[in-house]
């Protein structure tokens, strides 16, 4: 994977460092103060002399926070690990928890308020602090899930190096609810999540949500779901004029592989690698619900091997220029 990223990325090389062996790894708080207040996260710093590259790492939807822990489903430390990883590779990164979430609660807005380029507003003011700091490289922006959408739309607005999309869907958020919910309706609930689903991609709310739809569609998260809802995110690479890496979990049973592929398909020039037996939480776990469930809340998972080696391949290959 190293030959392939390197040769389809080119040969001039970006001087980071990249340690051959495992090197300690120093963590310190990080804020961005931000007018709806002040979004908390970890600043994960490699030992090296040289000025190392720095990863924004987003997490994805939902109560997940800055280690890529779900408060519905478990703790899983996916993303304090691959900061881990990375810093013993050579590479800084920050990692946050997103408004509303963990640390950075008290800036939440109200639900009614929140949409999702107030996400997107966030990563790219990380952006634009990263890239003030002199003591960093360049940014590199890396989302998992959903925030692999909001890594996107963040990076187009300039300022990152690069792009890292791991397990993000080419689809639009429409037509992954139908998908998700597609065959556990009964067909009176079926047509008006239809009928809502529509809607809302036209941009129209509703106050006609049924009880039993009321967790996906009250009339509070309505216009959150109309802002997620204009943007396609193989669209949004499309536009994406910087070099990126398109990550993919052979074993993810919530983003199949062939959304990777359909993103890859977007932009032809980034790199796909697809990471044989890894799951959504990053972790080697074979396509066993059990085994898949219980890897949600099990942080002495390791990541899946490859992972890490495959991003920090994808850092070395960088342009010179993108520094």
């Amino acid at each position: 994977m190293a030959s392939t990223s390197q040769r389809l990325l080119g040969a001039a090389v970006m001087a980071v460092a990249v340690a051959g062996q495992a090197a300690e790894v120093r963590e310190q708080a990080i804020v961005l103060d931000t007018a709806g207040g002040a979004i908390a996260g970890t600043l994960a710093l490699p030992d090296t002399k040289t000025k190392p590259l720095v990863v924004l790492i987003i997490a994805g939807s939902g109560p997940t926070d800055r280690d890529g822990n779900n408060s519905l489903a478990g703790r899983n430390d996916s993303l304090k690990l691959l900061a881990a990883a990375l810093a013993e590779g050579g590479v800084a990164s920050v990692r946050y928890d997103k408004r509303g979430i963990g640390a950075s609660r008290a800036a939440a807005p109200s639900e009614a308020a929140l949409r999702f380029d107030t996400y997107v507003d966030d990563a790219a003011a990380w952006v634009a602090k990263l890239q003030a700091d002199a003591r960093f490289a360049a940014p590199v922006l890396l989302g998992h899930s959903e925030g692999a959408l909001i890594a996107t739309v963040a990076a187009r607005r300039g300022g990152a190096a690069a792009l890292v999309s791991v397990a993000g869907v080419a689809r639009r958020p429409g037509a992954i609810l139908r998908t998700q919910l597609a065959g556990k309706l009964p067909p009176d609930l079926a047509a008006a999540n239809e009928r809502i689903l529509a809607g809302l991609e036209q941009g129209a709310t509703t106050q006609d949500v049924p009880p039993a739809l009321a967790a996906f569609y009250r009339p509070s998260v309505q216009p959150y779901l109309i802002s997620w809802m204009q943007y396609d995110p193989a669209a949004q690479l499309a536009a994406l004029k910087l070099p990126t890496l398109i990550v993919q979990g052979t074993t993810d049973i919530q983003v199949g592989a062939g959304e990777a592929s359909a993103l890859k398909a977007a932009r032809p020039d980034a790199v796909l690698a697809l990471v044989p037996g890894m799951n959504h939480v990053l972790k080697a776990v074979p396509a066993d619900p059990q085994k898949q469930l219980a890897s949600y809340a099990d942080p002495a998972l390791p990541l899946a091997p490859q992972l890490a080696g495959i991003i920090l391949d994808f850092l070395r290959g960088l342009p010179a220029a993108q520094r």
